[in-house]
């Protein structure tokens, strides 16, 4: 077996068995494309010649050649497919031995999320007020965003049978599990304004689709162009900084735990598969109590 005809037997494995995203199998593609680029610059060809040092050595690669070298997150990120890949090979018994397995990642530096405050999230809100259907739509989506911390992708792949009496909505997360998520009384107006005003005018535009929400020409609205309105409202809005779909979900979950809710009740609104992940928001909130603190206390500087 060939290092590229292995790689095309885990992007189906990973594909069709485990059922990952369209976008998830794509960037393992990317990621492995890269890693059997490498591979054949080394005069490998096929899976059993790869060694531990080698995986090592493509790692140091990433991190030091001279075209683009990647960061830390992106390192690691990259190691994890390339360490799927090994695993699955030896799950499979096409090699003998898992030679990824130990080859650690560098170290990651912790990342706060990015939130915006109550304030700004009114601010963004509000400059998608509107009677136009673009606007009508544009709300519904950014109202449903902060509602239930949506990841931009499945917000967009909502399907109108997935908005449950406009009281609950059904999302679709990475390895396509689905959880209910509650939906608020801003947001719940907001949607229901658009399916009874906005989204039949965009809908008698294209073929018909199940897609909730719609692009100008009646199609399911892209990630790119939901991205790009983000923008334009933030714009508006007089927002500085880099305000990203990403930005309203990190701002819906700082937002909960700043108001009591459990960590634990905020990873299942997330989708989060590890709790850790999610007490990164504590950490966000915890250094906001504590310029708070400083600020505020007559003994704290």
């Amino acid at each position: 077996m060939t290092v590229a005809a292995a790689i095309e037997a885990f992007l189906r494995h990973v594909a069709i068995e485990r059922g990952l995203s369209a976008n998830t199998v794509a960037a393992y593609r990317r990621d492995l494309v890269v890693y059997a680029g490498w591979l054949d610059t080394e005069g490998i060809t096929e899976p059993g010649q790869v060694t531990a040092l080698h995986v090592s050595a493509f790692v140091r690669h990433l991190a030091t050649r001279a075209e683009s070298p990647l960061t830390a997150a992106s390192i690691a990120r990259m190691l994890s497919t390339v360490r799927g890949l090994h695993r699955f090979l030896l799950e499979e018994s096409f090699v003998d031995a898992d030679v990824a397995h130990d080859v650690k990642p560098p170290k990651l530096a912790t990342r706060l999320p990015k939130a915006i405050s109550i304030e700004q999230v009114t601010q963004l809100l509000a400059a998608t007020d509107g009677e136009d259907v673009q606007q009508l739509r544009d709300k519904a989506l950014l109202e449903l965003l902060y509602a239930t911390g949506a990841r931009i992708s499945e917000a967009v792949d909502l399907n109108v049978d997935d908005v449950l009496d406009l009281d609950v909505v059904r999302l679709t997360g990475k390895g396509n599990k689905q959880r209910l998520v509650p939906v608020g009384s801003f947001a719940r107006a907001a949607v229901e304004a658009y399916l009874v005003r906005g989204r039949p005018v965009l809908s008698a535009r294209g073929t018909a689709t199940p897609a909730l929400f719609l692009g100008l020409r009646g199609k399911r609205l892209g990630r790119q162009n939901a991205w790009l309105l983000i923008r334009a409202a933030a714009e508006r809005a007089g927002l500085e900084g880099h305000v990203s779909p990403h930005t309203l979900r990190h701002s819906f979950a700082t937002h909960l735990l700043a108001g009591g809710a459990d960590v634990r009740v905020v990873q299942e609104l997330l989708g989060h598969s590890s709790v850790a992940t999610t007490q990164l928001y504590t950490l966000v909130t915890a250094d906001t109590l504590r310029d708070m603190y400083t600020t505020a206390h007559p003994r704290a500087r």
